[in-house]
C-alpha cells in the first residue's frame, strides 16, 4: 500500500500547491493573494475539507489537451467561521485565469447542490476572467448550472459573493443573483461587456476601473453592498457579516451574550435628533446610540444614501433597521432608495431577521425624472416588501412621516406590529406650509395680507392635525414613547414578538414589482 498511498499523497501535494512559483509571483505583484491564502483568511484555521481537488478538464479540450493540471482552477470544499459550518468555492486566478470550464462549472455546483442540502451559507471567492474559450457552449452551459442554483438557494440559505479581482461577462450575473456583494478598491472588476468591446461598438474609451471598478459599483450601480481597501478587511468583514445571520431560512439568527444593558436609558438621544424639522442630522448616530454596544455594519452605505440599511443587535439577537436619513435629500425616498430598502427588507424576511425602522421622512422626492423613471413602480417595491414580510416588525417615528412616504415606511396600515413614535412626531399628509397653500389657496389669493394669513392658516392645522397625539387618538401610533426609553423599549417590543408566526394565503409566489 506504500506506493498507492505516496502517490495520492503526491498529487494532492500538487494540487495544493498549483502551478510554479512564478504564477504564485505574478498573483502577489498584483497586490492579489493566492487562492489558498484567502481561503486561511476566511475560515477558522485548519478548518477546510476540500473536494474534487484532483478533478482536471478533459483532455478533448480545444488546444489544452497538453494542460490539464488539477482543480481546474477553482477550489471548493467547507470549512467553518467562529465554529460554524460554511461552504466555500474559490477561483484560482494562476490557473487558466480562473476561467469556467466544464469540470470547473461542475465543481461550483456540487458545492452548491451541498451548501443548500446542509443548510450552510455559501461564500464565493471571485477571480476568474469568465468563459474558457477552448471549452465553447460548454463553458457558458455551466454558467446557467451556476445561475439556476443561485436562484433556488436564494431565500433558502445565505449568499455571499467576494470580487478579488476580475468579474466579466456571464461570470458577473452570478454574485447579481446573491444576497450580498463585497469588492476590494482598486483590485475588484465587474461588467459584463468589457473595455475593448464597448470601444469597438460605441467608440467610447473607459478603464476597467472607470466601467465596473469597486467604487463604481458601490456608488453608482449600486451592485457591490460592501468595499474596502484590502482583502485582508474585506475577509475579516465577510466573517463579521455571517456572524450576524442564520445558517439557513429554518433558523434563527445566532444570538450572543451581550454586556450592553438591555434597560439603558439615553439622554443624548435628545441632542442628536433636533425638534425643529426642517434641521438634518445623521441617523447612524442615533442608531449607534441605540443598538448593541454602537455595532452597526451597514449595508450599500455609499449607494442611495437618503435611506440607511444594516444589521445590529439589540439585546443579543440580530435586527435590521431601515431608516431614512435627513442628510441627504432631507430622507425623502427616491427610486434607488426604495430599491436598496426593499432588498434590505425581504433578505431580512427571508433569514428571519426582525425589522426595526426609523421613521424621518418629508415625502417621495419629487421631480419630472423621477416620475419618468419609474417612482411609482420603484416605490411599490419597498411597499410590496414590507407588506409580504412575516418577521417581527417595529417602526418609531421620530419627527416627520408625511404623505405616502409614511406608509411605505412600515406603518401600521400596511402591517407593523408596533407602531411607536417619538413626541416630536409630525404624521399628516403634508406639512402645515404645504397643506394651507392647498385647503387655502382661494383665501390667500383674495387676501389683503396673505403672509400673515397663511402663518395663522399653518398654526391651526398644527394645532388639528400635526400634534404629536393626533395618530394616538386615532390608533394609529400604539405608544408615544420618552426618546431616551427607545432601547429598552425596542427590546421589550422585540421579545414579546420573539414567537411571532404569520402564514401568508397558499400561492406559487407572489408578482412584485421588479
Amino acid at each position: 500500500m506504500t506506493d498507492p498511498v505516496d502517490r495520492l499523497r503526491r498529487l494532492k501535494e500538487l494540487a495544493y500547491h498549483g502551478p510554479d512559483p512564478e504564477a504564485t509571483a505574478r498573483q502577489h505583484a498584483k497586490g492579489r493573494l493566492t487562492v489558498r491564502e484567502r481561503l486561511d483568511l476566511l475560515l477558522d484555521k485548519g478548518s477546510f475539507t476540500e473536494v474534487e481537488a484532483l478533478r482536471r478538464h478533459r483532455a478533448t479540450a480545444f488546444g489544452l489537451d497538453a494542460h490539464r493540471p488539477y482543480t481546474d482552477g477553482v477550489v471548493t470544499g467547507w470549512g467553518t467561521v467562529d465554529g460554524r459550518q460554511v461552504f466555500v468555492y474559490a477561483h484560482d486566478f494562476r490557473l487558466f485565469g480562473g476561467t469556467l470550464g466544464e469540470a470547473h462549472a461542475q465543481k461550483i455546483h456540487k458545492i452548491m447542490d451541498l451548501a443548500v442540502a446542509a443548510g450552510s451559507p455559501l461564500v464565493s471567492l471571485n477571480d476568474g476572467a469568465g468563459a474558457r474559450i477552448q471549452e465553447g457552449v460548454m463553458a457558458m452551459a455551466g454558467y446557467g448550472g451556476v445561475f439556476r442554483r443561485n436562484t433556488k438557494a436564494s431565500g433558502v440559505i445565505p449568499q455571499i459573493s467576494v470580487i478579488l479581482g476580475s468579474c466579466a461577462g456571464g461570470a458577473a450575473y452570478s454574485p447579481g443573483l446573491t444576497d450580498f456583494v463585497f469588492a476590494v478598491r482598486d483590485t475588484s472588476q465587474m461588467f459584463i461587456t468589457g473595455p475593448d468591446v464597448i470601444r469597438a461598438v460605441t467608440g467610447a474609451s473607459v478603464t476597467s476601473d472607470e466601467l465596473g471598478g469597486a467604487d463604481l459599483h458601490a456608488c453608482v450601480s449600486g451592485v457591490a453592498q460592501f468595499v474596502y481597501d484590502d482583502e485582508e478587511t474585506t475577509l475579516a468583514e465577510v466573517r463579521a457579516l455571517l456572524s450576524l445571520l442564520p445558517a439557513n431560512n429554518r433558523e434563527l439568527p445566532p444570538v450572543v451574550a451581550c454586556a450592553d444593558p438591555a434597560d439603558r436609558t439615553s439622554d443624548a438621544l435628545l441632542d442628536l435628533v433636533p425638534a425643529d424639522g426642517n434641521r438634518a442630522y445623521d441617523i447612524r448616530r442615533v442608531i449607534e446610540e441605540i443598538v448593541d454596544d454602537g455595532d452597526f455594519l451597514e449595508v450599500h452605505a455609499r449607494w442611495a444614501t437618503n435611506v440607511v440599511c444594516g444589521l445590529a443587535r439589540l439585546d443579543g439577537h440580530t435586527v435590521g433597521i431601515v431608516a431614512n436619513q435627513p442628510t441627504v435629500l432631507a430622507g425623502a425616498l427616491d427610486i434607488h432608495a426604495s430599491e436598496k430598502a426593499a432588498r434590505f427588507v425581504r433578505f431580512c424576511d427571508a433569514f428571519n431577521i426582525p425589522l426595526v425602522t426609523l421613521v424621518d421622512v418629508p415625502g417621495f422626492l419629487p421631480g419630472v425624472d423621477q416620475e419618468h423613471n419609474g417612482i411609482i413602480r420603484h416605490g411599490a417595491k419597498l411597499l410590496y416588501a414590507y407588506c409580504d414580510a412575516t418577521v417581527p416588525r417595529v417602526s418609531l417615528v421620530l419627527r416627520k412621516a408625511y404623505g405616502g412616504a409614511y406608509l411605505v415606511m412600515d406603518s401600521r396600515p400596511v402591517g407593523t406590529d408596533l407602531a411607536l413614535a417619538w413626541p416630536t412626531n409630525e404624521i399628516a399628509i403634508m406639512g402645515a406650509e404645504g397643506a394651507t397653500e392647498v385647503i387655502h389657496r382661494r383665501e390667500l389669493a383674495t387676501s389683503t395680507n396673505p403672509n400673515a394669513l397663511r402663518r395663522t392658516r399653518a398654526t391651526e392645522y398644527r394645532r388639528e392635525l400635526l400634534h404629536p397625539y393626533h395618530a394616538a387618538e386615532l390608533g394609529l401610533i400604539d405608544d408615544v414613547i420618552d426618546p431616551c426609553e427607545t432601547r429598552p423599549t425596542l427590546i421589550s417590543a422585540l421579545r414579546m414578538l420573539h414567537a411571532k408566526h404569520e402564514d401568508l394565503p397558499h400561492r406559487k409566489h407572489g408578482n412584485p414589482p421588479l
